[in-house]
């Protein structure tokens, strides 16, 4: 009989968890989140700051517990020989996450030059590249060993805007902006989760996404930290409950799908956007 005790239902004790984009202003969140319940966490960044969670989570977690690659996503044939490498030296992997994804001038947030008339073939490519290639090849190496195991769940992390489009009078005479390439990526995206969910569900391997609506970053000083107060105010304004999300508000949606609690569900998209969607 399958217990229905929340510490064995969302427990990850004894599995292993890759995720990308770790070191990121939801990735470091969701890191923690896997650790806390047990998992054993393969992390991927682009910057040194990788180096520094991990030496963090290993004081806390051990040395058995965290293991990190640092590699530049966008060189495709590196990033595939490291998924590789990390099939290779595990001896089992049970849970990926995809959250990696640019959020910067280089993508086209927050500038003029990121806006539809403007946006240039370099934005999308990386959009592209982050929202599709780099799942894509996760799925190709880590998903292969899940499905010889016969069980595994990949998480993809999407967004609101995969589902609805940004609202223009969120943006007016501010100097944010969300580019049309991250939300054309991100609907590509779930269509790849449903594909997964579709042909490798007989396997026993799940697909499902996460779409986080507005979690503002306004702690982190970068490219993409909210510092407008008008800003801020119309995202809190438009949502339900009246505020943004914290990242870890993420944490249950993340395990959720991780653990056997979701062991039925797959092709799913699970919002996490405080009602955003809903009117």
């Amino acid at each position: 009989m399958v217990s229905l005790d929340r510490s064995s239902l969302f427990s990850l004790d004894g599995r292993t968890a890759v995720l990308t984009g770790a070191s990121g202003f939801l990735g470091r969140t969701m890191a923690l989140a896997l650790l806390e319940n047990g998992a054993r966490v393969v992390i991927l960044g682009r910057s040194d700051r990788i180096h520094h969670c991990a030496a963090e989570w290993t004081n806390t977690y051990g040395t058995d517990r965290v293991h990190a690659h640092q590699v530049d996503m966008y060189e495709l044939d590196r990033l595939s020989d490291t998924f590789q490498r990390i099939v290779e030296q595990e001896d089992r992997i049970d849970v990926l996450v995809n959250n990696a994804h640019e959020l910067g001038p280089a993508t086209g947030f927050n500038v003029p030059e990121g806006a539809l008339g403007l946006s240039s073939l370099e934005h999308w490519q990386r959009h592209v590249t982050g929202g599709v290639f780099w799942p894509l090849l996760a799925v190709q190496s880590i998903g292969a060993k899940m499905r010889q195991a016969g069980r595994g769940s990949i998480v993809n992390v999407s967004t609101m805007y995969a589902q609805v489009a940004p609202n223009p009078l969120l943006y007016a005479d501010t100097s944010s902006l969300n580019p049309p390439g991250y939300s054309a990526a991100k609907a590509a995206m779930l269509a790849f989760t449903r594909y997964v969910a579709s042909f490798w569900g007989p396997d026993g391997v799940r697909a499902n996404a996460i779409l986080p609506g507005p979690f503002s970053n306004t702690e982190d000083i970068g490219p993409n930290t909210v510092q407008d107060p008008m800003f801020l105010r119309r995202l809190q304004e438009r949502t339900c409950l009246r505020r943004v999300g914290r990242p870890d508000e993420l944490a249950g949606a993340l395990l959720f799908l991780a653990s056997d609690a979701s062991s039925y569900v797959t092709g799913h998209a699970l919002l996490v956007d405080g009602g955003w969607t809903t009117t």
